[in-house]
């Protein structure tokens, strides 16, 4: 075999062939959980269920040039969630004293959770984790008052996510229904 090649039958494929991780999919209950804030608080998704929706912001690492341009227009965006009455949540596998770091350094004046242990948990249950490098993938779930995910998206490795992408996303989650 050689040096380029992999093995295809038994045992588990190098991280180069392994499929990725598959998120939840919409109109899926979201998985509850409870996670450290960056003040040491805990926060679980189902205190939100039947007060108002939540879109959960997983992103790699605090402090990345990426991550920090993604929640810095989150942060001058925050009337967009505030005005819905829809709760922005952030989560990584950071520790909570480096999510408060970064929280007052860059000035978010939102929830940042830490996914920290067991390491990436609720984005192993999102299917959002990138095994092979330790992670979550950038991935937001639109979550309806009653606990479903009602829209998401994930953008590609080093790919920051847009702000219309949120606000097209609230808009098809929070409209009304159609009358039939």
């Amino acid at each position: 075999m050689g040096r380029n090649e992999s093995r295809t039958s038994g045992g588990i494929p190098p991280a180069s062939v392994r499929s990725p991780p598959v998120a939840l999919e919409n109109d899926t209950q979201a998985p509850d959980f409870d996670l450290a804030n960056q003040y040491g608080e805990h926060v679980r998704l189902s205190d939100f269920r039947g007060v108002r929706p939540v879109v959960l912001v997983f992103f790699p690492l605090a402090f990345s040039s990426t991550c920090t341009g993604e929640l810095c227009a989150l942060r001058d965006n925050l009337t967009l969630f505030q005005e819905k009455h829809v709760e922005l949540i952030g989560i990584s596998v950071d520790s909570k004293a480096a999510l408060r770091a970064w929280a007052e350094h860059e000035g978010y004046d939102f929830t940042l959770l830490a996914d920290f242990w067991p390491h990436g948990a609720v984005a192993k249950e999102y299917g959002v984790f990138l095994e092979e490098k330790g992670f979550a993938n950038r991935a937001t779930f639109v979550i309806d008052a009653q606990g479903v995910i009602r829209a998401s998206f994930i953008t590609a490795p080093g790919e920051p996510r847009s702000v219309d992408a949120y606000r097209e996303a609230l808009a098809e989650v929070l409209a009304p229904a159609s009358a039939a």
